[in-house]
């Protein structure tokens, strides 16, 4: 079981960064959905992930097996259930870096308000009907149809004249973002909440169905009864008085773009306060049943050895260790979390000196996770010898094979350059080296021939740039018994 009192003690940075990112994902959540219509079925499944939790805490093991499987399949449901509601949300997400670029640019809306409130006061006296959509961050291509592009900026006299019962697109919607009208004569999704639409036209049918699909408000104008209704956040609402239709008009101009001098650096956090309970009451229960350490285990792994900083001038011989054992202890979420290829054993030979010498494994050579303790290593030690790189030169030895075809002889044979340079260990440097050629079939040449034939070097030989050399040989052959003057 979990001790309370050791809890504070556990509590590191990367515990509380821990803590943060889940509780601000849990509180984006809350407050998404805290307006949407299939927040009950989130509820619904929240209750049953709160017993998930709770049987993994007291280890209820037939109740966690079940709840486990039936998330599974719950995964592929919540697909279909959510999917316009994830669409969104990941359209929000996508917006974010451009709604902070934005802020840069906020100025009144004071004006634009005024305009839509008079001309919607005077469409609705004279019982025109009306249906005007305020675009809010999220974009509406994709559930608008048809209409009549514009980009004209708003104003009294063009909205009157688009709404006018003679005019093309008046039944449609007019789409206004900021100061523009962006199109006209549109057509909207429809609402399948016929309950709460009863009695009203296709316009607020249309109204609603836009707002249960975007972050848009709608102004809706009754051409029977002149009435001015709203439509946001998925809800209708008449407006009784001019009042309360300008200031709904006016807030959400406010909330997307705050004026500058009226934001206020704690208005956040008086906002969805207890949203932001739940969800730091939420991510706290989470990291004690999944993310608190409340153990440590051991195990081992088989990791490389990795041989770092020699000079190039060093050559190592074989036989040399190339893997290691390993210990490491921690809690098992670290253990979930490793990717074991990224273990090793990085070896420093900046100190390396002629001949045998041995370096001690120490725990800090060992490549892991800080959330992870390397308890031993095995080997202790590493033995490796070592010798410095010298530059010789060695005569080159043309090696030949056969005779020469009937009637002709070998006159000369000569290697261009006579001698090659390449590098070798210091302890091999001082002997009697050579190179050689591979055997030259002098049977298969007919006449005087230029040949580059492959050098055979001694087996520690190295060479600069890993470019090996290379000679020219001159085979020369004569006629038997011809003498050259």
């Amino acid at each position: 079981m979990i001790s309370f009192g050791d809890l504070p003690h556990n509590l590191s940075i990367r515990n509380l960064l821990d803590i943060a990112i889940i509780a601000l994902m849990i509180y984006t959540l809350l407050v998404w959905f805290k307006e949407r219509a299939s927040r009950f079925v989130l509820m619904g499944i929240s209750l049953l992930g709160l017993l998930y939790v709770a049987a993994r805490f007291f280890q209820l093991y037939l109740t966690t097996v079940v709840l486990q499987g039936f998330f599974t399949i719950l995964l592929f449901v919540l697909v279909v259930i959510f999917q316009e509601d994830l669409r969104r949300l990941f359209e929000r997400i996508a917006i974010w870096g451009r709604i902070g670029k934005k802020g840069s640019e906020q100025a009144s809306h004071h004006d634009i308000v005024e305009i839509i409130a008079h001309t919607v006061s005077n469409l609705a006296r004279t019982r025109i009907g009306a249906l005007i959509v305020l675009q809010g961050e999220e974009p509406l291509d994709r559930h608008i149809q048809g209409g009549t592009l514009l980009e004209g900026i708003v104003s009294q006299p063009l909205l009157e004249s688009i709404f006018d019962p003679h005019s093309i697109g008046h039944d449609g919607a007019v789409i206004i973002d900021d100061r523009r009208v962006v199109r006209f004569g549109c057509h909207l999704p429809l609402s399948d909440k016929a309950s709460q639409l009863y009695g009203v036209g296709l316009r607020h049918t249309a109204a609603l169905g836009l707002t249960e699909r975007s972050d848009a408000l709608c102004i809706v104008v009754s051409e029977e009864t002149g009435a001015i209704s709203i439509a946001k956040g998925e809800k209708l609402e008449r407006m009784m008085n001019p009042s309360d239709f300008w200031v709904a008009i006016e807030s959400f101009y406010l909330k997307k773009r705050p004026l500058k001098g009226q934001s206020r650096p704690l208005s956040w956090i008086r906002e969805n306060t207890k949203e932001k309970v739940i969800a730091l009451l939420l991510a706290c229960v989470l990291w004690v049943v999944f993310g608190y350490q409340r153990e440590s285990i051991r195990r081992e792994f088989i990791v490389p050895v990795e041989y770092t900083k020699a000079s190039p001038q060093w050559v190592i011989e074989e036989p040399r260790i190339t893997e290691a054992k390993i210990m490491l202890m921690g809690p098992p979420q670290a253990f979930q979390l490793l990717d074991e290829s990224s273990l090793k054993v990085s070896l420093d030979l900046s100190s390396l000196k002629e001949g045998r010498q041995d370096f001690v494994l120490a725990k800090d050579m060992v490549k892991a996770p800080s959330t992870l303790t390397v308890v031993s290593i095995k080997p202790v030690r590493a033995s490796i010898v070592a010798y410095r790189l010298m530059n010789v030169s060695s005569p080159v030895e043309i090696v030949t094979a056969g005779e020469p075809p009937p009637g002709l002889v070998v006159e000369e044979i000569s290697a261009s350059p006579a001698a090659v340079e390449y590098l070798m260990p210091s302890r091999y440097a001082h002997g009697v080296l050579t190179v050689r050629t591979e055997p030259i079939n002098l049977s298969a040449l007919t006449s005087t021939q230029t040949l580059y034939p492959k050098l055979i070097f001694p087996p520690e030989a190295q060479f600069r740039q890993n470019r090996e050399p290379f000679v020219k040989v001159q085979v020369s052959l004569k006629k038997k018994g011809r003498r050259r003057d």
